[in-house]
């Protein structure tokens, strides 16, 4: 039978990684993480260096083996076959369709999620995926969703985007957030708003003033963006 695209580069990423184990380093690299997942003990250039030798003579995936292939990676249980899910992401970010975030990205969002994975999806395929096309109305569900992690990928949605920031869309995302106490909600509010700073400080300043219940981090970010800090 022949073997998917699919089971082809998770075993040869799976067999990669586990043969680069370093017990050592792995005991340091859990805790870091307050024990989300094992670690194998691999930094993350020496990762990458070893799975693109792995992946070299990949032929290109469709969207779906693409997704279905990281889908695969994260069922593991070590954390760097899950970092390996959103290297084989920003690989072929070109290659997914519109469906990619709701179909691959947001199950991937929600397994065994902690800020590394959230914020790695949010860099390699959230971003730029929500620029690529138009995902406000999965935004807004995430952002209205119990799930925090969902929360945060929608306040982030935007970052690296720069002079094409929706402003307005952004701030209504933090605004809906504001009275959180979730720690890696305000933090990302936090960091939204000091990406805003650099482009509407009047915007940054009247959000903070009209939201005095937004929790000290957000605060702290937020004049770092402002250069009160």
């Amino acid at each position: 039978m022949r073997t998917t695209w699919q089971r082809e580069v998770f075993e040869r990423s799976a067999a990669t990684l586990r043969d680069h184990a370093n017990p050592d380093n792995a005991i340091a690299m859990q805790a870091y993480m307050k024990d989300v997942a094992p670690y194998l003990g691999i930094p993350s250039g020496e990762r990458r260096t070893v799975l693109r030798e792995a992946w070299r003579d990949l032929t290109p995936p469709s969207s779906d083996e693409l997704g279905e292939a990281s889908l695969l990676l994260f069922q593991e249980d070590e954390r760097e076959l899950h970092y390996a899910a959103e290297d084989l992401i920003a690989k072929f970010i070109a290659l997914t369709d519109e469906w990619f975030l709701v179909e691959y990205v947001e199950p991937l969002l929600t397994f065994k999620p902690w800020w590394d994975t959230v914020d790695g999806l949010g860099s390699v395929a959230v971003s730029p995926l929500c620029w690529r096309y138009d995902a406000n109305a999965l935004v807004r569900k995430w952002s209205r969703s119990e799930n925090l992690w969902l929360n945060r990928a929608a306040i982030q949605h935007q970052r690296g985007w720069r002079r094409d920031t929706d402003v307005a869309f952004v701030l209504e995302l933090c605004a809906a957030h504001a009275h959180s106490s979730e720690f890696f909600v305000v933090k990302a509010i936090g960091w939204a708003l000091r990406d805003i700073a650099r482009l509407d400080p009047a915007s940054v300043r009247r959000f903070v003033r009209q939201h005095p219940e937004l929790g000290s981090v957000g605060v702290r970010e937020a004049k770092r963006g402002l250069g009160i800090l």
